[in-house]
């Protein structure tokens, strides 16, 4: 087994940990653990974006989280999404803030709920998204929410919204 196969698998008996973690946590906790694991995901986010690149484009400001999802071994890959319907991939509100649609494939919060078969848009995805607003933020300096549109077996999608 090569390196990169070896910590795969380590990442992913350490997510099946975590998804049996949130699986006996959420029925004692209740409705609150998704909230308290999006701000320690949130948390998470900003500590490890803390020396990233700043900057106000948001096409810029989501590679540079690429980049720290990258450089911290977090196996969670996105695209930008722009169907038809959009007139632009980025979309800007009269209050200033934007909006982009994002495609999550290959990610380990999913894999790692269907192999322990705990449901999607739990407390593991509400840290994942957390710790994808926190880094963004971190990044841009300006609030963001990651929305869940839709959570399936090979992908996700979702609505990044950048308050101004």
């Amino acid at each position: 087994m090569n390196d990169l196969e070896q910590s795969r698998q380590t990442l992913q008996e350490t997510m099946n940990f975590m998804a049996a973690l949130a699986a006996g946590i959420e029925p004692v906790i209740g409705r609150g653990a998704c909230s308290m694991a999006y701000s320690a995901g949130r948390t998470l986010g900003a500590q490890f974006a803390r020396h990233s690149q700043r900057t106000n484009d948001l096409e810029t400001a989501l590679a540079e989280v690429r980049n720290v999802l990258t450089e911290n071994d977090c196996l969670w890959q996105f695209e930008a999404f722009h169907p038809s319907t959009r007139p632009s991939l980025i979309t800007k509100g009269e209050d200033g803030s934007e909006e982009i649609l994002l495609v999550f494939r290959d990610c380990m919060i999913r894999q790692s709920l269907f192999r322990y078969g705990h449901a999607q848009k739990g407390s593991l995805c509400y840290m994942m998204y957390g710790f994808f607003a926190g880094a963004l933020e971190a990044i841009m300096g300006r609030r963001a929410e990651l929305a869940i549109i839709h959570a399936g077996e090979n992908a996700c999608l979702k609505c990044l919204k950048v308050h101004a």
